[in-house]
């Protein structure tokens, strides 16, 4: 009964984030038929994404924002299992999205440091008999209270892997403190020298900063800038700094990942190329394993369609790209899809989550 009661309230959703996307930017035949149609759909994305731009600089991207729109609507007419959106990037080139928030992760140098990982104790007790849904973002899962905060956004700012790491350890202190706690990615920009900050980093190298510096300060504590501030602001801590005492690998395979995910949320590296523009549903691809952009795994699942031969495996996972891209800032990714040991954009290849003791 639990689990039935859990998968309706995972549905239930689902439906409202497909309702939310579906409201939120439509594109009609009639919206593409002259300029004069398309710069009206420019206007009203413009003012639907509070994107303010001068003159010279709207006219210069019309003809971006054109050909996006044309394309996003051309493959919304398939039968495909998600759609695509005119989202936050409507306006920009995918060389500008992966500029600005596509490469954000240095996945050579996470490879090379798997065997230097801090450990503690041993990887995640097996379960026997892993539940069919999982959702951290749910209160009362696993009875606990949730285990994700609210979705941020980067802004200009090209640290996901702090965003990555964050959400990790969020989970993990939410279920042994029952206490959701918003963390502060800046310290992480700021002060983790092994990283560089909006530039480029590391997801393990962030948990080891946590580890060896005592804790995380909160949001609330160290606000987000979208930027660095140049030198690591100690703050004056109204609240306790959260901890950490390690962090593991997780094995390169689905299962090992089903796993983790059961027991709490996971980040991981992803090839975002084929999902700049996702709008909802559950990407299938395409995409590479050339993953540059952290996120984190909170959940999975599978579709709810009368036909079994039409139900689809999915991840759930949490992006730093704001509450309007995707699914209320999640995309739902195929399970069982993607090169074997690597996954759809590579989820498989670079999963990592940190370990508290208590």
């Amino acid at each position: 009964m639990a689990r039935e009661i859990a998968r309706i309230l995972i549905m239930a959703i689902v439906l409202a984030a497909a309702m939310m996307v579906a409201s939120s930017m439509d594109i009609t035949d009639a919206d593409l038929v002259s300029d004069e149609s398309l710069w009206a759909l420019y206007e009203r994305w413009c003012g639907h994404h509070n994107v303010r731009r001068d003159l010279d600089d709207k006219a210069r991207r019309f003809s971006v924002f054109k050909d996006n729109a044309r394309m996003i609507h051309k493959f919304n007419q398939r039968d495909a299992p998600y759609k695509l959106n005119l989202n936050l990037f409507g306006d920009m080139t995918d060389e500008e999205v992966d500029h600005i928030h596509g490469c954000c992760s240095d996945r050579v140098s996470d490879g090379g440091r798997r065997h230097q990982a801090r450990f503690t104790h041993d990887a995640v007790a097996v379960r026997s008999n892993l539940p069919m849904f999982v959702d951290w973002r749910m209160t009362g899962y696993d009875q606990r209270p949730p285990a994700v905060t609210n979705v941020k956004i980067q802004g200009g700012c090209g640290a996901c892997w702090a965003f990555a790491a964050a959400a990790a350890v969020e989970g993990i202190n939410s279920i042994r403190t029952r206490r959701l706690t918003s963390l502060s990615v800046q310290q992480l920009i700021d002060c983790d020298k092994e990283n560089v900050g909006c530039r480029n980093g590391r997801v393990s190298s962030a948990f080891k900063y946590i580890i060896d510096h005592g804790g995380i300060a909160t949001e609330a504590d160290y606000p987000y800038i979208a930027g660095e501030h140049g030198y690591c602001l100690v703050p004056k801590r109204r609240n306790p700094l959260v901890t950490i005492d390690g962090f593991k690998w997780v094995p390169e395979n689905e299962v090992a990942l089903l796993q983790a995910v059961a027991t709490q949320p996971v980040a991981v590296l992803l090839d975002t190329k084929g999902f700049r523009r996702y709008g909802g549903g559950v990407f299938m691809g395409p995409c590479g394993t050339n993953q540059t952009h952290g996120m984190t795994v909170v959940g999975y699942g599978t579709t709810d369609e009368p036909d079994p031969e039409r139900r689809i495996d999915y991840w759930i996972v949490k992006n730093s790209w704001g509450p309007t891209w995707g699914e209320n800032g999640y995309i739902r990714m195929a399970r069982g899809a993607g090169p074997v040991n690597k996954g759809l954009c590579g989820i498989l290849g670079f999963a990592l989550y940190p370990m508290k003791n208590k």
